[in-house]
């Protein structure tokens, strides 16, 4: 159902952040703010704020932020469309009964459906594990170590050996094959009818409403593949969802424990380590790492150890990092996976492993050491200049330096040398003029640590706009002097002319991929890390550049030379007056 922004707005206004929040969690009241434990992670010390004036939560101890929708969705596990209808039936808003489209209609109609054939499928194989044919899956499980109440848990089930069972006791529930056959759990063809798992261990996928919205099944015996998972359909796209999120996104550990495979998950919560999670059947992507994001700000990888396993972290760091995410990699030494290593060696030293998990570039320096025999002079300097490359990827002068410190006492290696085959990479790029301060000699940088100095400025300007709205006029800018399209957006409203709240235009992200970001951006609250001068020359600082920068890219296309003098004359004479 689509509901029009001012509809949105209405209910948010209608429904006071601190009265939502204050049901929920116990707020007491420190300044300007309330502060309370935060719901989303344990803690023993108040770290999470709600500000009446902004009408946004933020917790310093997680980073969890946004207004009170999100807040009810991440709360009650709800979608958009269910905590907008709960926050408008508590306010006494009347929802409009939007007239949908015939198509949308079958659309959602085709949903519900799907999610019934699941959900009756679910426990067809639930109860068949309890039947003498299951008795082969439920042995399975045994002799795995799998408790009876992981298998209720996780609805664990077995697909009888007629390749027709499911099939007939779906028919029988009044499903058309139609719908049986988008399901993905049904073959139906000229040649024939046949369910698609058979004679497998089976593990319902849920989402994290809990949900099952589609299978894993594991066969019993030699067959092939040994795994099966669930072709995608209207309700199950496997890079949107992750196996055992449904639990996970509610253990408050701080951090999710990233697995391979079911019997990992299952034998980690059984553990007690219920924030463990693992794709399904496919390499992780940029949307895993943001569903992640919504509820930690880290990841441990605990894949499997050999080296298909070492191979899959490698691949996953880079994305999970896009994501916004720390993460660090378990050792399994010397087990195979988390289920084995925890069999023998327990549940305290699995968690001893967790404290001890290795940062994930340290991670990939100790992968790429393998690869190099340190008896061969020739193969040594190869790793160090491998090595040296990665180093110069920081851009941050001091994270860089640490970095150089650790690799040169783990490989052995004196510090300055390293550091400064470093600093020569680091200096390949041309010479140039910093655009920032005409008339100096830049040091020579790559373009990715110039991008990383404008984010950070345009980031720090509109925070303080969703704090300080009044700096807006004071300020100069325009959207368009923005480079990120998200803070261009962010932008337009804040320098719109008119009074905005932060937690209105978030209303704009709850949906999107851009929510975590935009929450960050407006959750933060500098005015209580800066005193005021501070604040107001930090502004003053990031103007001036994000000006600078935005007169840079006009030169770059300037049309005419009378066009370029005059850029050149503004860049020349600019000056950016403090707030006051």
């Amino acid at each position: 159902m689509y509901y029009s922004d001012e509809k949105i707005e209405e209910v948010r206004e209608r429904n006071p952040i601190v009265d939502v929040i204050g049901s929920y969690v116990h707020l007491q009241k420190k300044g300007a703010n309330y502060f309370g434990l935060c719901p989303f992670h344990n803690e023993k010390t108040p770290s999470f704020s709600v500000s009446a004036e902004r009408q946004m939560y933020h917790c310093f101890g997680c980073g969890a932020g946004g207004n009170v929708i999100t807040f009810v969705m991440d709360y009650e596990n709800y979608t958009f469309q269910e905590a907008l209808k709960m926050l408008a039936d508590r306010a006494g808003v009347e929802l409009p009964k939007e007239e949908e489209s015939a198509e949308m209609r079958r659309e959602q109609d085709l949903r519900s459906i799907l999610l019934k054939i699941h959900r009756d499928a679910a426990t067809y194989y639930y109860r068949m594990l309890r039947t003498e044919q299951g008795k082969g899956g439920l042995n399975y499980l045994k002799k795995r170590g799998v408790s009876d109440e992981m298998i209720r848990a996780f609805g664990l089930g077995y697909a009888g050996t007629h390749p027709q069972a499911l099939y007939r006791f779906l028919k029988e529930k009044g499903y058309s094959d139609q719908a049986l056959r988008d399901s993905g759990l049904i073959s139906i063809r000229e040649n024939g009818t046949g369910d698609k798992f058979w004679n497998r261990v089976m593990f319902p996928i849920m989402d994290v409403n809990n949900r099952v919205i589609a299978f894993g099944g594991r066969v019993l015996g030699d067959g092939e593949p040994k795994y099966l998972n669930s072709p995608e359909t209207k309700i199950f796209d496997k890079s949107r969802n992750l196996y055992g999120l449904n639990y996970a996104r509610r253990s408050r550990k701080g951090c999710l424990l990233v697995c391979e495979g079911y019997m990992d998950v299952i034998s980690m919560h059984q553990a007690g380590f219920t924030n463990a999670v693992a794709s399904l059947g496919t390499a992780f992507t940029v949307q895993h790492g943001m569903i992640m994001k919504r509820y930690t700000d880290e990841v441990i990888l605990c894949y499997d150890n050999d080296g298909a396993g070492k191979k899959a972290a490698i691949r996953a760091i880079p994305i999970l990092k896009e994501a916004g995410l720390r993460i660090r990699v378990l050792s399994m030494e010397p087990y195979k996976d988390p289920d084995e290593f925890i069999k023998n060696l327990g549940a305290e030293e699995f968690q001893e492993r967790i404290n001890r998990a290795e940062n994930a570039f340290l991670f990939e320096m100790s992968v790429l050491r393998q690869n190099f025999d340190f008896g061969d002079p020739d193969a040594k300097s190869r790793f160090f200049n491998t090595a040296a490359e990665r180093l110069a990827e920081f851009t941050d002068e001091i994270e860089r330096n640490s970095y150089i410190e650790a690799v040169a006492n783990r490989y052995g290696i004196d510090f300055s040398l390293l550091r400064g085959k470093v600093n020569l990479i680091g200096n390949r790029a041309p010479v140039k003029y910093d655009a920032e301060s005409p008339g100096l000699p830049e040091r020579p940088i790559g373009r990715k640590n110039r991008d990383t100095g404008i984010q950070a400025a345009e980031k720090l300007v509109l925070t303080v706009l969703s704090e300080k709205p009044e700096f807006a006029a004071k300020s100069g800018l325009t959207a368009e002097d923005f480079r990120d399209p998200l803070m261009k957006e962010i932008a337009e409203a804040f320098l719109s002319g008119g009074a905005v709240s932060p937690g209105a235009v978030l209303n704009r992200y709850i949906d999107s991929e851009n929510y975590a970001r935009a929450a960050e951006l407006m959750s933060s609250n500098l005015s209580e890390t800066m005193s005021s001068e501070e604040l107001e020359q930090a502004f003053s600082e990031a103007v001036r550049r994000i000006r600078s920068e935005s007169i840079d890219r006009r030169m770059a296309v300037a049309e005419s030379p009378e066009e370029l003098m005059k850029l050149i004359k503004e860049k020349q004479k600019q000056y950016v007056r403090p707030p006051s």
